[in-house]
């Protein structure tokens, strides 16, 4: 059930939650809870709350057939990333990809990752 071309943008809260539901698949509150509390201190009704917000939003969906309800990205990760990195691309760079790009690789980046970029542009170039 995507929501393709959906203009809801998640929050960074919001964002922590969906990465967690894309590691795990579907969930219940108590499990997403249980894996944001290991690296941050969240309570377990400040989760669910933030939930019920993204299924209102339509980021997530909701079974609500047994007693704990179940949640589950309404988006894949990559339909997500695309449609942040897009919106950011308009927003920040003037829509050009490769002032993104240009900014995002700097000293920073390591040899495997510039190594994998090359090859990820080899691959574009042979399509």
């Amino acid at each position: 059930m995507a929501h393709d071309n959906s203009p809801v943008k998640p929050t960074e809260a919001e964002l922590t939650l969906l990465n967690v539901l894309w590691k795990m698949g579907p969930a219940t509150v108590r499990q997403v809870h249980d894996v944001v509390s290991a690296t941050q201190k969240t309570g377990y009704t400040t989760v669910l709350k933030i939930l019920q917000i993204m299924h209102e939003k339509t980021l997530v969906i909701r079974d609500e057939s047994n007693r704990a309800h179940v949640y589950a990205a309404a988006n894949s990760q990559t339909h997500t990333q695309t449609s942040l990195i897009r919106d950011l691309i308009s927003k920040a760079f003037g829509g050009s990809t490769s002032k993104l790009v240009m900014r995002a690789i700097d000293d920073s980046t390591s040899t495997q990752e510039i190594n994998d970029i090359r090859q990820l542009l080899n691959s574009l170039e042979k399509q």
